[in-house]
């Protein structure tokens, strides 16, 4: 694995997947590529995956038949890890992640996100696919917010990815399994640890919103990820996790403690030189809270198409006009635009 390590970050990969009957594979600008031509037995895989966890990350791995974890290589990468059973045999999966807090400018991501890391309280959520940059997006923010805010961050993580050093603020990152039990359970307990900013990991549940919301609403700066497809429907994901007769109260909560939601993608760029970040935005202005009170959703998206002077855009606009620009390909803005044929007006 040593070797498969190297060779990722000399090659500027992202990802290195393991699995049984196949060569390994290195993730670069989005693509899968193997490396050698030699497929791996299930005692490979097993074998170089059990080398990077200790005994107790092996047992709950061969109990529970998963394990999200982290590590640090040579002092200059973490990788996150992954580990599953697929027809019987061990597999692992890695995202290699720099020791480096990143910053909003090297990644194109939108100076508008430099406001929101540093406003006092509300929810921000960034919502995209797996593998598109979310991670690395509240890294960033809580990045600005460690340079520029006297304050406590509590980040609650599964696994712990970016390494934040106590600069002007207090950040303290708890591991889901090894720090607290769950994204529920740390919620449960966060208010009590005198908290300013808290980073939530990952929304999954009913619970975990619920507490993160109340946090929002009471004084708190709150961020977190989502998986989504867009950024109303990450607002819709929130609402329909709740049962019916709490859906109401929880459009009021979203309207009035909503900051914005921004949904990314990662696209390969025209040049061959990479993946470019493709960001749709989401203010809750007035306008947009008055909406979603109303369950109002859909019209959401048009108040977004004009929205330009408080920030936001839609995905098909920012699609189009990375294309115009020749950052990525009118093929590739194609492809992902829930709208094409807005690309040729």
């Amino acid at each position: 694995m040593v070797r498969l390590f190297d060779l990722a970050v000399q090659k500027g990969g992202s990802d290195i997947l393991v699995t049984a009957g196949s060569p390994p594979r290195i993730r670069i600008h989005g693509d899968l590529r193997p490396v050698g031509t030699k497929a791996l037995t299930p005692e490979d895989v097993k074998r170089w995956c059990y080398a990077i966890v200790h005994s107790e990350q092996v047992a709950r791995f061969e109990r529970e038949r998963e394990l999200d974890f982290s590590f640090d290589y040579q002092g200059k990468y973490r990788f996150r890890g992954n580990l599953y059973f697929q027809r019987g045999a061990v597999g692992g999966a890695f995202r290699i992640i720099s020791m480096t807090i990143p910053e909003l400018e090297p990644l194109n991501l939108p100076p508008i996100l430099r406001e929101f890391a540093l406003r006092p309280q509300g929810l921000f959520a960034v919502t995209g696919p797996t593998g598109h940059g979310k991670s690395t997006t509240l890294a960033a923010m809580v990045g600005i917010i460690n340079h520029q805010r006297e304050c406590h961050v509590v980040t609650v993580e599964d696994p712990i990815e970016f390494l934040h050093q106590n600069i002007r603020s207090i950040v303290d990152q708890r591991e889901v399994g090894s720090d607290t039990l769950s994204f529920a359970e740390a919620l449960k307990h966060v208010l009590r640890q005198n908290p300013d900013v808290i980073l939530v990991g990952e929304m999954r549940d009913p619970e975990t919103m619920s507490a993160a919301l109340t946090a929002a609403e009471t004084g708190h700066l709150v961020l977190t990820t989502l998986h989504t497809n867009d950024a109303v429907q990450a607002i819709d994901r929130i609402v329909d996790s709740f049962p019916p007769h709490h859906q109401s109260q929880v459009r009021t909560q979203l309207a009035f403690s909503l900051l914005a939601v921004m949904s990314q993608r990662l696209v390969p760029r025209a040049d061959g030189k990479g993946l470019h970040v493709v960001v749709e935005f989401l203010v809750n202005t007035p306008a947009v809270a008055h909406l979603i009170r109303d369950g109002k959703l859909p019209q959401v998206y048009s108040m977004m198409e004009t929205g330009g002077k408080e920030g936001m855009v839609t995905m098909d606009h920012a699609l189009k006009q990375l294309a115009l620009d020749g950052v990525i390909s009118f093929e590739e803005a194609k492809r992902r635009m829930r709208n094409p044929a807005a690309l040729t007006r």
